[in-house]
């Protein structure tokens, strides 16, 4: 679940989505925790995809410690995953 103080907007047409603040979030803030809405697919699962699934899984999902590949229910899986983040997550 992504932080109440969050919408979900147009970067620009070549980007497309993002998920912006709404209020002064503090460096260090947790801004995603997951839940039990996420789906959670095994690797199992993914390789039984079809094709089109399996792209939408890529493109969306992430993939824990664990392998389990998580798809947000939520405008999570519009959160930009950048290597030098200011923000934490429990995912």
């Amino acid at each position: 679940m992504v932080h109440p103080q969050t919408k979900l907007g147009v970067v620009n047409p070549k980007i497309g989505y993002g998920v912006f603040a709404t209020a002064f979030i503090p460096k260090g803030t947790i801004v995603y925790a997951r839940d039990p809405l996420e789906i959670e697919l095994t690797p199992g699962e993914y390789q039984a995809l079809e094709p089109m699934l399996k792209e939408t899984v890529d493109k969306y999902a992430y993939m824990d410690k664990k392998g389990i590949r998580v798809l947000s229910w939520d405008f999570g899986k519009y959160v930009n995953h950048r290597c030098e983040c200011n923000s934490m997550n429990t995912g």
